[in-house]
């Protein structure tokens, strides 16, 4: 068994869940396409915003609010479409304009 593993099944014996509800290999999928997708801080906000509302869904009687929470917010983060920022644009804009200003190559003289 791995640290991870003893970790999650020490919180689920914490908070009392059910250990088959808790799918490491799912959660760390979602985690992983929103880090890569989105931006890494996103990782834990969207299996966290995911979470809550399995939470909330299974408290309104649904058949599979997590699995459902889950392929959704995936669904959404492989979907994602990343704008630049303003501070991105800049540092672009930046970048572009160095690169015009570097003078020619001296012509070969033969």
């Amino acid at each position: 068994m791995s640290n991870l593993e003893r970790w999650v099944d020490t919180l689920v014996d914490e908070f009392d869940l059910d250990r088959e509800a808790v799918d490491i290999g799912a959660i760390l999928d979602l985690a992983r396409d929103a880090a890569h997708r989105v931006e890494r801080p996103a990782a834990p906000l969207t299996t966290f915003i995911a979470g809550y509302v399995a939470g909330l869904s299974a408290g309104e009687g649904a058949d599979h609010p997590g699995l459902d929470a889950m392929e959704r917010a995936t669904e959404l983060a492989l979907a994602w479409d990343v704008e630049a920022t303003l501070d991105e644009a800049v540092t672009e804009g930046t970048a572009d304009a160095d690169t015009t200003l570097t003078e020619p190559a001296a012509p070969d003289r033969a």
